[in-house]
C-alpha cells in the first residue's frame, strides 16, 4: 500500500484552494463573487488562488457580461475532479489509519 501522505496533492494545502475545488465539486459553476463571499477572502487572494488552478488545469474560466458588468465564472474540470479525488482518498486513508 502506498503512502497517503506522497498521494496528498501540494496545491490543496491552500485552505482557499481547498475551499475553492470544495464548492466547485458541488456545484456546475460557480461567479468569483459568490467564491469570494463563501470563502470570505480578499479579491486578490481569491484572484491569484484561482490563478494557481487555473494553470494548473484543475479549473475553467468563464468571462462574460451580465447587463454592463462583467461575471467571470469558474468550474471544475476532468483533471480538477480526479486530482481534487486522489487528495480527498489519501486524507480519508490517513484518517482511517490512525484507527
Amino acid at each position: 500500500m502506498k503512502n497517503p501522505i506522497a498521494q496528498l496533492n501540494k496545491l490543496f494545502e491552500s485552505r482557499i484552494r481547498l475551499g475553492i475545488m470544495s464548492v466547485l465539486m458541488v456545484n456546475e459553476a460557480v461567479s468569483f463573487n459568490d467564491l469570494k463571499q463563501l470563502l470570505d477572502v480578499t479579491d486578490g487572494n481569491l484572484a491569484s488562488h484561482l490563478v494557481t488552478l487555473e494553470e494548473n488545469g484543475f479549473i475553467k474560466v468563464w468571462k462574460g457580461f451580465v447587463g454592463r458588468k462583467t461575471n467571470t465564472t469558474y468550474s471544475v474540470t476532468r483533471a480538477g475532479e480526479k486530482a481534487f479525488k486522489q487528495h480527498l482518498e489519501a486524507l480519508e486513508q490517513m484518517i482511517s489509519g490512525l484507527r
